[in-house]
């Protein structure tokens, strides 16, 4: 039974504790001993938090066996990428610059998590500082992705995407600011949801951009990023029972499509066919306003980074990959004028692109652009890497940018993925529509 529990959503192996047919501590047990004989296992994880788990888990065994559990969720591990601050537990965000930093206590949504009984079975690595939607990175370590061991997962949260496809563990909480949820679950065929900045608490998570940084699970079905996002901030999962697409209205925004190679967009325009197959309408779109936004990213993310990091890095910039770091050290080209024009015009854009979008149930498009790239390629070519990570956040920025929440799905070809953006806070009605859409695209 151990090795059927590894595969199993995070839904599933709640209801089955409750059966009493899995107990805690043998579920956490099981995780353990198959990171332990992982040959990926440290590519993946960057520390292990086993006498937590353990804890964790007993106590969730005996609230089990008494009646006493406190919901679904209780007694189901889940990784944690390594910018959630553990209490006694290093977390570095994949840079050396932030090496043996050990907080003092968990980030307020690992908190909710184990206040809700949730074993944390430890942090996953990351593109470093979160800066990069590739998810290389030599000075920590490159998870592979699940589809090809020569490429990377996806970025930045590659290590929580990886703990999940490899069976190593039921859901991985990651944070997305330019993609980092949506593009590992993407290039490894999970979901992944992207919050609303601002809905889920990001305090005691290591910043990238404040103003675009949010918090989501990286999983395998849309009722467990539900079930995870009511952990995530203490709420109540939102109720996926009947969820249909029939009468569905959809904007494809084809600034997404067009630009799609061609696997990302055969796997994407499968999807579309079967959305409408079952009920889905379907329009479709290219929306300048959208190309206008992507052009402010540049001063809008790279200025706030640099800024937020700016003593760390020049301090030691030796201790930096050196990809990551220029992409830093560009923010430093923009004046306070740019940035603060960038914002007020971003905000008119949001506004004119919500008002254009309003009467969709979701736009939809490609979650990435491109497939994802080689290892040894990305190490070697300057020009490639630069290319292959602007390509690859592409799509997701979209919804950054927009102050969207997001949703990727699988859809069905390897490591493409279908995304649906929704209007800011309606995260509820976005994991219904993802709902109806996982049951034809599965």
């Amino acid at each position: 039974m151990a090795n059927e529990w590894l595969k199993m959503s995070v839904g599933d192996l709640g209801r089955g504790i409750g059966a009493g047919k899995i107990d805690p501590v043998d579920l956490t047990t099981a995780f353990f001993d198959a990171i332990k004989a992982h040959p990926f296992a440290d590519r993946i994880y960057a520390r292990l938090t086993e006498d937590r788990a353990m804890a964790e888990a007993k106590a969730a065994s005996i609230r089990a066996k008494s009646g006493q559990r406190l919901g679904l969720v209780d007694g189901v591990p889940a990784s944690w990428k390594d910018l959630f601050d553990t209490a006694g537990v290093a977390t570095e965000a994949g840079s050396a610059l932030l090496k043996d930093r050990v907080p003092d206590e968990d980030a307020e949504v690992l908190k909710n998590a184990t206040a809700q009984g949730m074993i944390c079975l430890g942090k996953t690595h990351m593109s470093e500082l979160a800066f990069s939607g590739l998810g290389l990175n030599p000075v920590t370590a490159t998870p592979p992705c699940v589809n090809d061991h020569d490429a990377v997962s996806g970025g930045s949260s590659s290590g929580a995407a990886t703990s999940v496809a490899f069976d190593l563990a039921p859901c991985g909480i990651g944070s997305d600011t330019g993609g980092s949820v949506r593009i590992p679950s993407a290039w490894n065929d999970l979901v992944g949801l992207k919050t609303t900045a601002g809905r889920v608490s990001a305090k005691g998570v290591v910043p990238l951009v404040a103003s675009f940084d949010t918090v989501g699970p990286l999983c395998r079905t849309v009722e467990d990023a539900a079930l995870m996002l009511a952990v995530l901030e203490g709420g109540t999962a939102a109720d996926l029972r009947g969820a249909t697409l029939k009468g569905t209205r959809l904007l494809v925004l084809e600034n997404g499509v067009n630009d799609a190679r061609d696997e990302p967009r055969a796997g994407f325009e499968s999807a579309v066919g079967r959305l409408m197959d079952n009920g889905a309408e379907v329009t479709r779109a290219t929306l300048p306003v959208i190309e206008d936004a992507l052009a402010l990213s540049g001063v809008l993310f790279t200025t706030e980074a640099y800024a937020t990091w700016y003593d760390e890095i020049e301090a030691q910039p030796d201790l930096m990959f050196p990809e990551i770091l220029e992409r830093f050290r560009a923010g430093g080209q923009f004046t306070g004028v740019e940035f603060v024009r960038a914002w007020q015009a971003l905000a008119q854009m949001r506004a004119s692109f919500h008002a254009q979008t309003a009467g969709f149930d979701a736009v939809i498009l490609p979650t990435s652009t491109i497939m994802p790239p080689n290892v040894e390629r990305l190490m070697s070519d300057h020009d490639y890497y630069v290319e292959e990570n602007l390509w690859a956040l592409r799509n997701t920025r979209m919804g950054n940018l927009m102050g969207s929440c997001g949703l990727s799905l699988p859809t069905g070809l390897p490591s493409t993925g279908l995304m649906m953006l929704g209007a800011p806070m309606a995260e509820e009605r976005l994991l219904r529509l993802g709902a109806a859409a996982e049951k034809v695209l599965a």
